[in-house]
């Protein structure tokens, strides 16, 4: 009995990863007849484990979905990563979902094996994780939701904006997609007033209800999600700089990805890069490493700086 027991909690551990299993494979892996599987399978059932089957040359065996979550039977690897994910969306940007993580986190470890506990514990302990800034920005869980299902049925959306200077409006868009950057949310979506591309916070939107139509879905081009990489990054940006670099734009580009700026063929020996950092020293630090001479024209400070940082190599050698 043991024997078919634990059979049986392995037969279910491998009807639940994504795949159908022939009968072939499954009497491989579990070292029986296939016949044995067969039997196996019609205990599931009887157990009322929902598992399809297939007749054929290419049928097979697959769990699909029942009125009552079954047992969810994961591998070491799993669980801890699992563990992990419930402990980082307890203290995450989203809200609604903190308390829901953490009860499902305490049933999870109370199950977990000793070896497995002590290396989640052992994560927890000595992982420091950076305090949370309360005044930084979070979503509601229903809102994301929300966004996801309509993204999912192509329904319009309306919804009420605030952009970063405070101004509000309203606005109707055909949605796409969410990006997760940091802490923050963002939807990128086809805004129908302004026949273009624009990416939303999603913590500075509130949905309409009912939501509008469906559309046809149009091409999503690839720099409408650059895009948020590149307005996430140069928000925090307090100088920017347009600087040109002597060297062809896809070389210089090889070293430049979206989040750290832009650039622009010139010709086929420059290109205009427009970047930023948080502070002057930062940028011209990062503008020493490109490996390339450049030449600065804006803004003074930065101008200014580097001409300071010169000197002060030209009198170091």
């Amino acid at each position: 009995m043991l024997e078919t027991s634990a059979r049986l909690l392995r037969l279910l551990s491998l009807l639940q990863t994504p795949r159908e299993w022939t009968g072939a494979e499954l009497a491989e892996r579990l070292s029986v007849s296939a016949r044995t599987v067969r039997n196996d399978v019609e205990r599931l059932r009887t157990l009322g484990y929902p598992v399809h089957g297939s007749r054929g040359a290419v049928g097979g065996y697959r769990l699909g979905a029942g009125a009552a979550l079954p047992p969810l039977l994961l591998d070491d690897e799993e669980a801890v990563a699992v563990a992990i994910g419930l402990r980082t969306a307890a203290g995450g940007t989203i809200t609604g979902v903190e308390e829901t993580s953490l009860r499902a986190l305490a049933k999870l470890e109370q199950v977990l094996p000793e070896r497995l506990r002590r290396r989640v514990n052992a994560l927890q302990r000595y992982a420091v994780a950076v305090p949370r800034d309360d005044q930084g920005p979070r979503v509601d869980a229903g809102t994301l939701s929300a966004l996801a299902a309509v993204c999912r049925d192509r329904e319009r959306l309306r919804f009420d904006y605030r952009s970063h200077d405070g101004s509000e409006s309203r606005r109707e868009v055909e949605p796409y997609r969410l990006v997760n950057w940091g802490r923050r949310w963002y939807l990128v979506a086809f805004d129908v007033e302004r026949a273009d591309w624009r990416t939303f916070r999603v913590d500075r939107l509130s949905p309409r209800t009912p939501t509008g139509p469906r559309f046809t879905a149009r091409e999503l081009p690839e720099e409408a999600v650059d895009q948020v990489r590149r307005g996430a990054s140069s928000a925090g940006w307090r100088y920017r700089a347009r600087v040109v670099v002597h060297a062809p734009a896809d070389r210089l580009a090889e070293r430049i990805n979206a989040a750290v700026g832009t650039v622009t063929a010139i010709d086929e020996t420059s290109c205009l890069l427009d970047t930023g950092a948080e502070t002057i020293e930062t940028l011209a630090v990062h503008l020493g490493l490109l490996g390339h001479d450049f030449t600065v024209t804006e803004p003074a400070e930065l101008v200014e700086h580097i001409r300071m940082l010169a000197g002060r190599y030209r009198r170091a050698v």
